[in-house]
């Protein structure tokens, strides 16, 4: 018999009763039930019940063993009485009566329990990391992430594309994150940079003539961390296509992500048309361009309504020019509880509040009020047939706005009795992001959220230039490497109007693509650097390579990279990326398992010819 194991904990079924077997795994959970001991022991494969009473040789080692002891059984397959069968197990129809034990890894007191669903500060959890992968949910989070990848590869292949691997080590490039620095012992004083993506590499493999390019790519940069982003590194499926146009790189991912999301997504409803969105309808629309389409909502215009009308904070706000007021519809949430409660959300974002308007059926008092009559006579009128119930906008905005104007909104909103609108104002810029933030708000507060969809868009059209407010000064807003829609002739006219083919795919409010067909000529290259200010000495110090390499025959090529943590979080339901990293950083960087980041000795500075100085105060 092998020396650990003659089968996983996930293997025995009814068909094995009689046998004699071998295995091991740590000890879940013990039960003692006065004389008879049922331990549950678990490997990476699933869980079996073995059970010891006292006719057991080994009946007092097992007593000793506690949760997460790794240990090795030799035993009896018993079949279990049909009352104490387990349906939700692969091995609940048997048990192992255990005759010898082996303990080959006691375990300390425990600082997180491994067992049931207990929840623990995430401190503990990634200083105990090897404990937290222990887990149920980790241990099915981690095979997930190694199947997802796997699956990419072989969609990979299978698309006419080869896995090419680029360095780790290599020349610092700004790519709109901080580089992390890593010293040269070779040549002191000078720094080499971990990279932020393959970017220039991938690039210059289409120049090198290979035409269809993949990696799972390791990344890193040094940012500040979110739930969605690691501060430190993150992996990216990585693509690149030579003698392609934007929608060729779109008919090449979507299968792949389609397929990936169908074949891991549990049964949800899995877009197959990908609607394309221009990035300031995104803006307008979403206020996000990385918009959740599955909430019905979008945001509107509405600034005709307001100019010159009775409220005068909008109608004084419009008469400044690049001003105007929006309005997010909200179906169903006509009650001035749920108004008041969205007002109050605003509060919490720095707003002063949100102004609103919900539609209600009319009442007697309103009427009475309006035609300056008592309520009973009213009440008459309506019992006669006189006067017929319509709808009425209520809120301080509806008073400020009278009857034409709430009227007016209503219609173009398409809303209707027991509905609300939520307003907006300023420069598009200044809210649009808080905007975004409370039609999420208002679509899953209302059930408007199809929780149980994945729901896919390309955002296109990007902007490559803005010009800065303060100084006027023109400067890059999205990626500068973009081919601009119309080449050289595009760049002659004004740079605001300048869009990029760059584009992002959008799931569920998580960027998962992002990309661009590149512009692989050196003199609009250059042209699109000088209009942000940057001279082609400049263009060529910080990206000689590339630069060079474009002026002896570079192809058109484009390419995008998808966010591999990003999209195994999404297939986890998980709400952090720390769930779906093996050992991911806490949110101030740290490797708290590892005590990093560290101090380096004196004699490794030395070595690098380095002085750290003294933190400012």
């Amino acid at each position: 018999m092998h020396a650990y194991r003659s089968h996983t904990c996930a293997d025995l079924t009814k068909a094995n009763v009689g046998d004699t077997v071998r295995l091991s795994g740590w000890v879940h959970r013990v039960r003692d039930h006065g004389g008879v001991l049922f331990i549950d022991l678990r490997d990476h494969y699933g869980v079996t019940q073995v059970i010891a009473d006292s006719d057991s040789p080994v009946f007092a080692e097992l007593e000793k063993v506690r949760s997460e002891w790794c240990i090795r059984i030799d035993g009896n397959v018993l079949a279990r009485d049909k009352s104490l069968v387990n349906p939700n197990l692969p091995t609940g129809e048997i048990e192992v009566f255990v005759r010898d034990i082996e303990v080959l890894g006691a375990s300390e007191e425990l600082p997180l329990m491994v067992f049931g669903d207990q929840e623990y500060p995430e401190e503990t959890r990634l200083k105990y990391r090897y404990l937290d992968l222990r887990r149920e949910k980790m241990q099915d989070n981690m095979k997930l992430r190694s199947d997802v990848v796997a699956s990419m590869r072989k969609r990979m292949w299978d698309g006419g594309f080869r896995e090419y691997q680029t360095p780790i080590i290599t020349a610092s490039s700004p790519e709109g994150a901080r580089d992390f620095l890593v010293p040269s012992r070779l040549h002191p004083g000078k720094f080499y940079a971990l990279p932020q993506a393959p970017q220039q590499f991938k690039q210059l493999i289409m120049v090198s003539g290979y035409d269809k390019y993949f990696q799972i790519a390791p990344c890193f940069r040094d940012e500040d961390p979110r739930a969605d982003r690691s501060p430190t590194d993150f992996y990216q499926l990585d693509l690149e296509m030579s003698f392609v146009e934007q929608q060729d790189v779109f008919d090449t991912i979507q299968p792949v992500i389609t397929g990936i999301f169908e074949e891991f997504g549990k049964g949800r409803k899995v877009d197959q048309t990908w609607e394309q969105i221009s990035y300031r309808d995104a803006a307008l629309w979403y206020g996000s361009d990385k918009p959740d389409l599955r909430n019905p909502i979008k945001m509107q215009v509405v600034s005709e309504h307001f100019k010159g009308s009775g409220f005068a904070i909008f109608a004084k706000l419009l008469e400044n020019e690049g001003t105007e007021v929006r309005a997010i519809p909200a179906p169903t949430g006509g009650s001035r509880k749920f108004c008041d409660r969205m007002n109050a959300f605003a509060q919490k974002e720095g707003l002063p509040g949100m102004g609103y308007i919900f539609w209600r059926k009319q009442s007697a008092d309103s009427i009475a009020q309006e035609r300056g009559i008592t309520v009973k006579e009213v009440n008459a009128m309506i019992k006669s047939g006189e006067i017929t119930l319509g709808e009425e906008a209520a809120g301080p905005l509806a008073k400020n706005i009278g009857p034409e104007r709430t009227e007016a909104i209503r219609q173009q909103l398409g809303l209707n009795v027991g509905d609300a609108a939520f307003f907006l104002g300023g420069k598009p810029k200044a809210f649009e992001g808080v905007a975004g933030k409370a039609r999420q708000v208002i679509g899953d507060e209302l059930g408007l959220t199809d929780t149980n969809r994945f729901a896919f868009a390309w955002i296109v059209d990007f902007p490559i230039y803005e010009r800065d407010e303060e100084s006027g000064k023109i400067d890059f807003e999205h990626n500068p490497f973009s081919m601009p829609q119309g080449g050289m002739a595009a760049l002659e006219g004004n740079p605001e109007d300048v869009l990029g083919y760059q584009y992002d795919l959008a799931c569920n409010g998580y960027e998962l693509v992002s990309g661009a067909i590149r512009n692989h000529r050196p003199e609009i290259m250059f042209k699109a650097f000088e209009i942000a200010g940057y001279g082609k000495d400049e263009v060529e110090k910080r990206f000689g390579g590339m630069v060079n390499a474009f002026q002896y025959g570079a192809p058109p090529h484009g390419g995008c990279a998808a966010g591999v943590d990003r999209i195994v979080m999404l297939l986890a339901d998980a709400d952090n990326l720390r769930d779906v990293m093996m050992f991911p950083m806490n949110q101030r960087a740290e490797d708290l398992m590892m005590d990093a980041p560290s101090d380096p000795t004196n004699e490794q500075l030395r070595e690098l010819g380095l002085r750290v100085l003294p933190p400012e105060a």
